[in-house]
Parts: structure tokens; C-alpha cells; sequence
């Protein structure tokens, strides 16, 4: 049985959102259905037109479709990606968590598999920190969370972090991160298609 994933980040200049994809693509290659989702901005413009790559990156992104409820009810699993703010989740997807009062009541995101990925512009900016934080989101769902660990060689080149895949810097991701990022996407699919089909 497949697996509808829904990947949902948020992306300011857009390495998140190269992470995402990728994620996306790895999810994809393990025969999931998926839904690649961004939050709504909410910067002014002010800020927005301030970073000229911050401006060029939503005119770009301008036709992925905004995340709604309907996509996490929609899903069997979540990989949620944020860049880093003060070690901790960007606003813009922590509003988004925030609107799912209504379902995490009904339990509707119980039982689900989860995982999460980000980037930060500083070796020691916060990817861990903020991926941990995120992560206290699907212990409140009552998610099943799906690290990528230490299950393949191919996360020690993007910096062995075996919370989820982070990206470093400000150039875009590099290859072998965002190959790291497949096998995260491929994985939560892997297994979340074998919960769904009751094998291990």
C-alpha cells in the first residue's frame, strides 16, 4: 500500500524549499502520492523587499499551492521543514501548527509518521535546536517520528545530523544534502507505507 505524504515548509530566500523538493522527490521514488505545500508569508513587504533574494524567491515559488488543514487530514505522513529563528521555528510555520487546535482534538494527526528538516544561515545556527522544537509539535499529535538517524551512508556527507537533514550556509543546498533529503523523504515513505500495510 502507498503512502500520501504531505511535505509543508516554510522558505524565506530558498533553501527550505530546495530541501523540500527533495524531500518530496525521495517520498515520490518510494511510490508515494504527495502534496508539496508552502505556508502563507507573513513579513510585510518592507522586509520582503529589503532582501532582494527574499523577494525573488516568493515571486518564484509564487505557484506552489498555500498548506491548508485539508492537506493534513489528506495525509498518512508529515515532513515539515523550517529555516532556523533563534533556534527555533519561523513564525510562518509555527502559525500553521497553530491553526491545527481542531484536529490534534479529534486526534485526527494521531498515529501518523512525521519528520522534519531546516536550514541555517551558521554552522552552529541552530538546525538541531530547531528540529528538536519542531519535533515537540508531533509529541503534542501523538506522531510517530521518523528520523533519518544513522540508517544510511549517505547522511554523513551532508553533515551526519541524525535529527532530520539541515543545510548549512548561505549558498543553496549542496548534492549531497540534498540527496540526504531524498533518502528522508524515501524513508518516511518506506515505512509509512509499511505501518499502512501492517508489516515491518
Amino acid at each position: 500500500m502507498s503512502a500520501k505524504v504531505a511535505v509543508i515548509y516554510y522558505s524565506s530566500t530558498g533553501n527550505v524549499h530546495q530541501l523540500a523538493k527533495a524531500v518530496a522527490e525521495g517520498a515520490e521514488k518510494a511510490g508515494a502520492e504527495v502534496r508539496l505545500r508552502r505556508v502563507a508569508e507573513l513579513a510585510p513587504d518592507a522586509a520582503i523587499d529589503a532582501n532582494p533574494a527574499w523577494r525573488q524567491h516568493i515571486e518564484a515559488t509564487k505557484d506552489v499551492e498555500v498548506a491548508s488543514l485539508d492537506d493534513l487530514t489528506w495525509a498518512d505522513a508529515y515532513a515539515l521543514g523550517t529555516p532556523t529563528r533563534f533556534g527555533n521555528v519561523a513564525a510562518q510555520l509555527k502559525q500553521f501548527i497553530d491553526t491545527t487546535g481542531g484536529l490534534w482534538q479529534q486526534g485526527a494527526l494521531a498515529d501518523k509518521p512525521a519528520t522534519g528538516f531546516t536550514s541555517a544561515y551558521n554552522r552552529h545556527g541552530g538546525n538541531e535546536s530547531t528540529t528538536l522544537a519542531l519535533y515537540n509539535t508531533f509529541h503534542h499529535w501523538g506522531s510517530i517520528i521518523v528520523s533519518p538517524g544513522y540508517t544510511d551512508a549517505v547522511v554523513y556527507p551532508a553533515g551526519g545530523n541524525p535529527y532530520g537533514t539541515s543545510h548549512q550556509g548561505a549558498d543553496a543546498p549542496s548534492a549531497e544534502t540534498l540527496a540526504a533529503a531524498r533518502y528522508q523523504g524515501e524513508r518516511l515513505a518506506t515505512i509509512t507505507a509499511r505501518l499502512l500495510a501492517g508489516t515491518k
